[in-house]
This record gives C-alpha cells, sequence and structure tokens, in this order.
C-alpha cells in the first residue's frame, strides 16, 4: 500500500493509524511503517466539529510542513481540504508534538516547483493527479507558535530532543532507500535536518548553557562535554553538507556518522539537564 495520503482508507482503519500514532508518539506499523505522517485536525466547514486525518508530508525547511490535497485520485477534493480553506487555523499532531498551525493554498510557480519536487521522490503523486483530472492542491502548514511553550524545561528539551530522533530515523530511512541518486526532495530533508540541530544547539551554546554554568556549577563537566559534542556534531554536519553538495555516494554512511552521534548526545543531554530544568534531583 502506498505511504501517501489516502483519505478513502475505511473509518476504522483511519482511527486504529490515528490511535498508533498518538500513542507511539508518531510511529506507525504496517502499511504505513518508516512514512512520513502527521495528524491533520481541521474544523468542518458545515458542522464546525473538529475532523482529524492521517495525512503524509513532506518538509519544506523553516518550519513549514507541506501536505497534499491528492484524495488517493478521487476527481473531487478532500474534506479536509474543504475544511482548511474555510478554516484555515488547524492543529498538527507531529508524534513529538501538537501546534497549532495556519493553513495556506499554495499558489503557481511556488505550487508547482513543490508539487515538482514530490513527484520526483514519489511519482504516485503525479499517478493520483492524472487518475484525479484535477490539479492537486499543495497546502503548507505554518506553526503560529513555540510548540514547548507551557512546558517544564526538561519536558521541553526532551520534546525537541525526541522530533529529531524521528527526523533522524526519517532521514536515515530514505537516504538509504534512495541509494546513489539524491533528488531534490530528500536534499530538503537533509538541509532542514541540519538548520534545526545547527538552530537548537546555537541556542543551548548560546543562551541555555552558560546560564547553567551560572545556577548550577556542579554541571560544569557535563557542559564542558556537551560543548565538545556540539563541535563534533557541527564537523559532521559540514560533512553531510559536502557529500550533499557534490553528490558523493558516501551520503548514507555520513547520515549514520551523524545519527550514531546525535542519538548518544541527546541521551547524555537529558541524563545531566532534564533533571535540573525539572527542578528534580540531579542524575544518579
Amino acid at each position: 500500500m502506498s505511504r501517501r495520503e489516502n483519505t478513502f482508507m475505511p473509518h476504522d482503519f483511519q482511527q486504529q493509524i490515528i490511535d498508533e500514532f498518538r500513542a507511539g508518539k508518531g510511529r506507525v506499523g504496517g502499511p504505513f511503517e518508516g512514512a512520513r505522517l502527521l495528524l491533520l485536525t481541521t474544523t468542518g466547514a458545515r458542522t464546525g466539529r473538529p475532523h482529524t486525518t492521517p495525512l503524509g508530508y513532506l518538509p519544506d525547511g523553516g518550519g513549514r510542513m507541506l501536505v497534499i490535497a491528492s484524495a488517493g485520485g478521487s476527481p473531487k477534493h478532500p474534506a479536509w481540504y474543504h475544511n482548511l480553506v474555510a478554516n484555515p487555523r488547524v492543529t498538527v499532531e507531529t508524534g513529538a508534538f501538537t501546534l497549532e498551525a495556519d493553513a495556506t493554498v499554495l499558489q503557481g510557480e511556488e505550487r508547482d516547483a513543490i508539487f515538482a519536487r514530490a513527484v520526483e521522490s514519489d511519482p504516485g503523486w503525479a499517478e493520483y493527479e492524472v487518475k484525479s483530472g484535477r490539479v492537486l492542491p499543495v497546502v503548507a502548514l505554518t506553526p503560529v507558535a513555540s510548540p514547548v511553550a507551557g512546558m517544564r524545561g526538561g519536558d521541553a528539551l526532551t520534546a525537541i530532543h525526541d522530533a529529531f530522533r524521528k527526523e533522524l530515523a526519517l532521514v536515515r530511512a530514505e537516504v538509504a532507500r534512495s541509494g546513489p541518486a539524491i533528488g531534490a526532495q530528500l536534499r530538503v530533508n537533509c538541509l532542514t535536518l541540519c538548520a534545526g540541530l545547527h538552530h537548537h544547539h546555537s541556542g543551548e551554546s548560546g543562551g541555555l548553557f552558560p546560564r547553567l554554568r551560572l545556577d548550577h556549577p556542579e554541571l560544569a563537566p557535563a557542559l564542558d562535554r556537551l560543548e565538545e559534542e556540539h563541535q563534533e556534531v557541527a564537523r559532521l554536519l559540514d560533512d553531510l553538507q559536502r557529500a550533499l553538495d557534490s553528490g558523493s555516494p558516501d551520503l548514507a554512511a555520513e547520515v549514520d556518522r551523524l545519527a550514531t552521534a546525535i542519538e548518544a548526545h541527546l541521551d547524555y543531554e537529558e541524563l545531566h539537564l532534564v533533571p535540573v530544568l525539572n527542578g528534580d534531583a540531579g542524575p544518579r
């Protein structure tokens, strides 16, 4: 079965995916195992009631997520599309976060370029468009606020890390499947991951870590190690960027190196910082 969005799955099966997605923090099995999925909750255009749909999505950098209103090749736009046109404020669940977003239907050259990128990564999108007899709408979902607002510091850090863990696993699998051919969308996926990691580590090194050094001098050894690891991750990100730019056949190996280093780094950081940020006792 395709990993693309399909609004014609039976209601019970769709609800099963929703329940499994929420229980597994974004991970599901069966035909959608390893797929890029989110849950989109729209407000019914006629009923005013919330309506949740599992959808495939594409990263787009800058925090945007892209969904395509394919409806499995139906000649009619799916209900969720009509809902967000009427009420553009939506709720998105990524597995790590639940966030409010604004939905924008892309037009013209922007829509066409992104759809072409999607087709390059999965020709099934083009098949759906031909089958439907309509131009498939491409919708950008842009978060309107920080998804960790209101969380305790340690919980927020863990949620951010979980998002990186999920993205690392997805990119790792996508690169492994792609072989030597790196398409435009996979390149965007990799660059979005790189930018997110760089931004996160810059924020920690420039803000969080100096504050913790002042308030918790006992954390100095752990913070020193974390800073060293930030430098190592930066080098790995540079290596990954060069592999992308050159079309190197070693891209999969670079992603594996990065994933291994990041996962160990996240675990160590959580061990030492989450209890302090949540106001609990330090690591045991």
